[in-house]
């Protein structure tokens, strides 16, 4: 699916907006592009009755709306809702749709938490960080057998979200329920890493002793922060300040969004 691909049907004049993601779409490739790369995204709040009415009219497919709307109220997987969409212009190779069935029958035999953590990975990867966090955190309030360290991971991805969203204190306290959960040094120093954005000095000292963080992470961490601090900053003119701080801000706000 690499390089341009040539549109088959039209280009619609109204966009649909997919509110998982904030994302407005205006063709059946790009419908087809975002399900490729969001699977875990492809349920009940995707397909529905307005998806199906603009096939019809924007893009003038009644008879793939047709096709889609005996599924809206059944409890179906999710190749019977998206193998219609990717048929209707044959928009996978014959080896991209072998990939396909070996990940939707993965989807099919995972446990209900670990899918739904899939699906908190995928608002992850498109931004939606405060999605992710109130997904992750219903996870970890429900009760039940770990899953090859799932809980571990869960409460990592939920330290980066915090993080991504500027809330180092909570992003300091998973990646230590993290490191409790497994022992990896890797999640010990993530969470040094945030700490020491709130943390200076003694207080740090204090706070990575505590965690039985000893000499060698602490230089680990040491080294991360000047690589960091070393990295080349682009520069920004001071006529484009104001278009750039507008466009953190409206990222932020979408990252947000409930």
């Amino acid at each position: 699916m690499g390089g341009y691909i040539l549109c088959q049907t039209p280009r619609a004049t109204t966009p649909f907006f997919i509110k998982n993601i904030q994302m407005n779409i205006f063709s059946l490739e790009e419908l087809c592009y975002y399900l490729c790369h969001n699977l875990y995204l492809a349920d009940k709040s995707l397909f529905n009755e307005e998806l199906c009415f603009w096939l019809a009219t924007e893009l003038k497919l009644p008879a793939l709306a047709q096709r889609l709307r005996p599924y809206l109220s059944k409890a179906v997987s999710t190749g019977d809702l998206i193998y219609p969409i990717f048929k209707e212009i044959n928009y996978l190779s014959y080896e991209e749709l072998k990939k396909l069935n070996v990940e939707l029958r993965e989807m099919d035999a995972m446990p209900s938490r670990q899918r739904r953590k899939k699906k908190g990975d995928a608002f992850m990867k498109n931004g939606m960080y405060r999605k992710a966090i109130d997904l992750y955190t219903e996870l970890l309030s429900e009760e039940g057998e770990d899953q090859s360290g799932l809980t571990r991971n869960i409460c990592h991805n939920l330290g980066c979200a915090y993080s991504r969203l500027f809330q180092m204190e909570k992003a300091a306290e998973l990646f230590a329920k993290a490191y409790e959960q497994s022992k990896d040094e890797q999640e010990l120093i993530s969470c040094l890493l945030a700490a020491r954005t709130f943390y200076d000095g003694d207080a740090y000292l204090a706070y990575a002793a505590g965690l039985g963080a000893g000499d060698e992470v602490l230089d680990k961490v040491k080294l991360k922060i000047q690589a960091f601090e070393e990295k080349d900053q682009q520069a920004i003119m001071p006529a484009d300040i104001d278009a750039k701080l507008e466009e953190i801000m409206r990222e932020y706000h979408r990252s947000t969004m409930p």
